[in-house]
């Protein structure tokens, strides 16, 4: 248990790093230095690695998950699973490349109309999908050897720092772009030889095949896990992709550009809800072995309550800054405006349903889980479709924030109708109206000609009008006893 406390705590340090390096990069230097098209660029090469790598893995990443405490014995090799993980990714590199071979002269007309730039680097998209690739699967079999904070930490810290340091070779002009874009391709693969280079110090990497252990009943979990994590993964990472893949074949990369920066800010509004949803994973997990219902029932109620109060603060915080956030990234992503709006309302419903994921996930019907992001993924495509050519990246947007309230909402249902949980109550009514309150009386705050002091004062007074209600009024007594922890550390109370 210590070792799992241990890495959990270096994991959330890493992750927090790489989101304010990352706001570093994403939100204020690429705006500043590079134009949209070429932010464009750049977003779109991450986009289609990340979903053409997950294809790539052949979904053995899942296989890990599930399957490799069945293979693990260090006397052995732990029977030659990473040499079935390499040879498994070696094939769906093969796969990737035959079909990108076959299909490449289509694929280079169609981004010709829309996105000439994305042309010059499709062959070194190639490149950054075979280390994707192998990343993902050395990652996932080091985590399986209870080494997880590694990859996050190349992957979260490091890789943000070359990128850093690539911008500033490109802002000194010491290179120029098209030398920055193979810099940002190796300042992604190079995590992934890092990773190698560890396994092989730390003695773990080995290629011996032990092909004799996989009886038939294991090949048939091995290639049912496989399937089951292909559809999953493709499907999560088509959420996450899908928006800006069809902004770029749409509108083109400037656009791509620009709704890529708003998304991240949008984005902001759902990140303190990832160290909650991580404990729920685990609590869920307890709770379903031990088919204790109340618990469940508890860890929902509460998940919703405090990350629908979260949720309200952080999206009325963006909106409230929304005219000094377009000060940090200047005119040219003005368009990008209401992308954020709808992003951080999405993001906000999505944060309303509280645990609802982590608890289906781990209950006995966690299979309906699929179910349900093949219903998201076909409702982003169709809303994108639908809304894109008419209101363009405003358009993805809505229909992300669309897709998202359905996702939940058949959640929501699934979970009321199969056991009966219901989380909702009056104190969402009221927290709702103190937080148009407070909204509604921080914009008669004038506009300050300085807009980091603005951000400071604006920011301050919708805190205090909203957290004071919220503590006094003890609607989550979770946030009230972290509150108090403050209080008595900063001995304001006892």
């Amino acid at each position: 248990m210590g070792i799992i406390v241990n890495q959990s705590v270096k994991g959330t340090i890493y992750t927090y790093a790489g989101v304010i390096l990352g706001f570093v990069t994403t939100g204020i230097l690429l705006p500043r230095i590079y134009s949209t098209e070429q932010v464009g660029l750049l977003k779109i090469l991450v986009a289609y690695s990340s979903l053409v790598a997950q294809f790539g893995t052949l979904g053995f990443n899942g296989v890990t998950i599930r399957l490799f405490p069945f293979f693990k014995d260090a006397k052995s090799g732990h029977h030659g699973f990473l040499p079935l993980a390499i040879l498994t990714g070696i094939v769906g590199f093969l796969l990737t490349l035959g079909l990108y071979l076959i299909f490449k002269n289509w694929f280079f007309e169609f981004c010709s109309q829309k996105s000439p730039l994305l042309v010059e680097y499709l062959d070194p998209l190639i490149i950054l999908i075979f280390f994707q690739i192998f990343f993902i699967l050395l990652d996932g079999y080091y985590t399986a050897l209870l080494n997880s904070i590694h990859g996050t930490f190349l992957r979260e810290v490091f890789q943000r720092v070359l990128i850093v340091i690539g911008i500033a070779l490109f802002y000194f002009d010491l290179i120029d772009f098209h030398q920055f874009v193979f810099g940002y391709i190796g300042a992604m693969s190079v995590p992934t030889i890092f990773i190698a280079f560890t396994l092989i110090k730390e003695k773990q990497f080995t290629l011996k095949a032990d092909f004799s252990y996989l009886k038939k009943p294991l090949l048939n979990s091995i290639g049912l896990m496989a399937l089951f994590s292909i559809i999953n993964g493709l499907s999560v990472l088509i959420i996450q992709t899908v928006d800006t893949i069809m902004v770029n074949g749409m509108i083109g990369l400037s656009a791509t550009g620009v709704y890529s920066v708003c998304f991240f800010f949008g984005l902001f509004v759902s990140l303190p809800a990832r160290a909650i949803l991580k404990i729920a994973n685990i609590v869920s997990a307890v709770a379903w072995k031990n088919n204790d219902l109340n618990m469940i029932r508890n860890i929902y109620e509460k998940s919703c309550i405090t990350l629908f109060i979260i949720g309200v603060f952080m999206f009325l915080g963006l909106w409230v800054n929304i005219d000094n956030i377009f000060k940090i990234l200047g005119p040219d992503y003005i368009a990008g405006k209401w992308v954020i709006f709808f992003i951080g309302l999405g993001n906000l419903i999505d944060m309303t349903t509280g645990a609802n994921s982590s608890i289906l996930g781990a209950s006995p019907n966690y299979k309906v889980q699929t179910l349900f992001l093949i219903v998201l993924v076909i409702s982003l495509i169709s809303t994108n479709l639908l809304l894109i050519p008419s209101i363009g990246i405003t358009g993805a947007a809505i229909g992300g924030a669309i897709s998202l309230t359905v996702l939940n909402l058949l959640r929501f249902l699934y979970l009321w109708y199969k056991f009966k949980l219901q989380p909702f109550n009056s104190k969402f009514i009221l927290i709702a109206a103190i937080g148009i309150m407070a909204y509604y009386i921080t914009t008669f705050i004038p506009i300050l000609p300085e807009f980091i002091l603005d951000i400071l004062i604006r920011s301050s007074v919708l805190t205090i009008l909203f957290a004071l209600p919220i503590y006094f009024l003890k609607i989550s007594p979770d946030i009230n006893d972290k509150a108090n922890d403050f209080l008595i550390m900063l001995k304001i109370i006892k």
